[in-house]
């Protein structure tokens, strides 16, 4: 009876390898402030570095770059991010551009975050090609809370299946780079951007 998960498992795996299945993952980090106060002032400056995507750029020499695009695709060197907005990511190494585009923004006096999905490269001329290693169905949302004393930060990705598939993936040699890449992140990198990410954003 204990084999049955494990091949279940197994099955899902492959499955995800050939772009058949999705997953979800969430990485989280945290900060507690010794008062209201100084949670209050910290909340605040974690949303703004929420806010600023092009800060996000530089925490390591293994993590991506990132560069936020208006509606057009102009870049945006200054301002926060809007919904309808463009994230080109570069990951290090010698790999292709990866893009995003920002579905939602929502903001309470607690809670700020906003939601992306894979997209097409904006100024492209094949809006049907997903510019990215996951297909356009994976979501992911940033977010940043207040609880009490306490500043949590949290990247959330929803359905992330792999972009290997046509017309979605483009060339056959991009859905092949997609598929290594996604199973690279799966198994190490977005472990270490997004941890990186979230300690960032609450200030560790």
């Amino acid at each position: 009876m204990k084999l049955k998960p494990a091949i279940d498992q197994l099955q899902h795996e492959t499955k995800a390898v050939q772009g058949d299945a999705s997953k979800d993952k969430t990485y989280s980090s945290q900060n507690t402030f010794p008062d209201e106060a100084a949670a209050r002032e910290a909340f605040a400056r974690s949303v703004e570095k929420l806010l600023n995507v092009n800060g996000w750029s530089g925490l390591s020499a293994f993590t991506a770059d990132f560069s936020l695009y208006d509606s057009t695709g102009r870049e945006k060197p200054n301002g926060p991010v809007q919904q309808g907005d463009f994230i080109q990511i570069l990951l290090p190494g010698p790999m292709p551009e990866n893009w995003v585009h920002v579905t939602e923004v929502a903001s309470s006096a607690r809670c700020v975050q906003f939601t992306v999905q894979p997209s097409h490269d904006p100024g492209s001329s094949h809006p049907e090609q997903t510019e990215h290693f996951f297909s356009e169905q994976a979501r992911s949302t940033f977010r940043v809370e207040l609880l009490g004393n306490t500043v949590r930060a949290a990247e959330i990705g929803k359905d992330e299946s792999i972009n290997n598939q046509q017309p979605e993936a483009g060339s056959i040699g991009r859905a092949l780079v997609n598929t290594v890449i996604a199973e690279g992140g799966w198994l190490f990198y977005q472990k270490l951007q997004w941890q990186l990410l979230t300690d960032y954003l609450v200030h560790l």
